[in-house]
């Protein structure tokens, strides 16, 4: 039976999360922040897709000031959303932020630790003390800024950018993962800061359900029960960023976690707004669908039975209902049946299933962001293309469609996710790209206009060594 987990509340402008108040819908803009015209724009077509709130990236001052002038904008045009400052590598910039807009989100991976660069580092035990020490003498500033302006703040872990120091100790794990939220939290704690929302995301769900669960425990285990925020990072587009969000999502969905969800679409950011709510609007028939399918698994199979005429409410509610039970390995087959399509379009859905909860791969994967104002190239254009160009090369080498593909817009979590990825294309500047194998960088700063034609050619000359 569904019960949704108990939880504080945080106060956003007058949205509440948490506690029993009904789940957030948020998005992100993909506009440079600094084009007030256009970021407004944007904001105004996702609230009015159904949005409660609006990231938008600061990575620098001047954006951070040119929030100021969005929000101004946004109220006197009526449109009162709240705005989220989404910060990396600068925490100077959060506390310009946290004076302007109602909530800061800041990445544990860079607020004070420096970019990840993966190198192993050695720290004793007081070493490690004197990091945390280095964390608190900065946050804790940043902390009483938002108290004198009422700004909550999210402290969004990313699996992509764990912090060298994480890494060095606990690797690239659920626990790593975890232990870097916390270190925030306890000092959040001390300081009777309740206004906290935390977000520990991964391009793969199996890491995102497995670590949400872990930091759910760990939190009860320190008296702590602040409002969470899911979401599948770098879900990618179309069909596959649609089932497997509602795999990562709706799998935790279910089992009550959950106060805030973002649903991460290499599209336009109000595309994202109706999956999201068709997600939040099934979450009990789900949960049943769910308990009916466990108790019946026969054979190592899993039989889902669904009438839907629509394809896309189809599409989450399958994943949604099921995909907990393959990350929970319960199960290693799936057989959808709907009387409304054909065999071989279940049969699709029933694969994407299965490799969106790392059972069996049938197809190329798309490891791709949604986007946002540190973007520089095309990034929608860009996945169509290389797209195209893995299904021509797949004619040739059927081993194009058992990879996995990386498609970034920036630095902050492109060379991170690289390392569940076989290769990848990551933005390094305007229209400038970088390719890599696995975490290593094998092409720097190359024009976006050759750039995918070199990384199809480098995975060409890499599977025929």
């Amino acid at each position: 039976m569904y019960k949704r987990r108990k939880s504080s509340v945080c106060h956003v402008n007058g949205v509440l999360i948490g506690g029993n108040n009904p789940i957030v819908i948020q998005s992100m803009t993909n506009t440079n922040t600094n084009d007030v015209e256009g970021s407004v724009a944007q904001i105004k077509r996702i609230v009015d897709a159904g949005a409660d709130m609006v990231r938008l990236t600061a990575q620098g001052t001047r954006e951070a000031l040119s929030l100021k002038s969005i929000e101004q904008r946004l109220h006197e045009e009526g449109c009162n959303v709240p705005l989220v400052a989404d910060i990396h590598f600068n925490a100077n910039v959060a506390d310009v932020a946290a004076e302007i807009v109602e909530k800061v989100r800041i990445n544990p991976g860079n607020y004070v630790d420096p970019g990840r660069t993966f190198k192993k580092l050695e720290y004793t035990d007081e070493e490690y003390a004197d990091e945390i020490q280095k964390i608190r003498r900065r946050l804790i500033p940043f902390l009483n800024i938002c108290k004198q302006h009422h700004t909550a703040i999210r402290i969004g872990v990313n699996h992509g950018s764990l912090s060298d120091r994480i890494m060095s100790r606990y690797g690239d794990t659920p626990a790593g993962m975890v232990e870097s939220c916390m270190e925030f939290l306890r000092i959040c704690k001390e300081e009777q800061f309740n206004d906290v929302v935390i977000s520990i995301k991964a391009s793969n769900c199996v890491v995102m359900v497995s670590t949400m669960r872990l930091l759910v425990q760990k939190m009860e285990a320190e008296g702590m029960a602040y409002p969470l925020h899911l979401g599948v990072t770098e879900a990618g587009e179309g069909e596959d960023g649609r089932i497997k969000s509602a795999v990562g999502i709706g799998a935790l969905l279910c089992e009550g976690i959950g106060d805030t969800i973002r649903v991460s679409l290499s599209e336009a950011p109000e595309r994202e707004i109706p999956v999201a709510r068709k997600l939040v609007d099934m979450i009990e028939e789900c949960a049943s669908l769910r308990e009916q399918c466990k108790q019946t698994i026969s054979n190592d199979t899993v039989t889902l039975n669904l009438s839907d005429s629509d394809f896309e409410t189809l599409q989450l509610k399958a994943a949604m209902t099921v995909g907990a039970l393959f990350i929970d390995r319960l199960a290693h087959k799936l057989v959808i049946n709907n009387p409304h399509f054909a065999d071989n379009q279940l049969r699709e859905l029933a694969d994407n299933i299965l490799q969106a909860a790392r059972i069996k791969f049938s197809h190329t994967e798309y490891i791709s962001c949604p986007g946002c104002g540190r973007t520089l190239y095309n990034l929608e254009n860009t996945i169509a293309e290389i797209k195209e160009a893995v299904k021509k090369a797949s004619v040739d080498d059927p081993r194009f469609s058992t990879l996995k593909i990386g498609i970034m817009g920036c630095i902050v979590n492109g060379p991170g996710e690289m390392a569940d990825a076989d290769y990848g294309y990551v933005g390094a500047g305007p229209d400038r790209i970088s390719l890599y194998k696995g975490k290593v960088c094998i092409e720097k700063n190359i024009p976006a206009s050759d750039a995918v034609s070199r990384l199809i050619q480098f995975v060409k000359d890499d599977l025929s060594k």
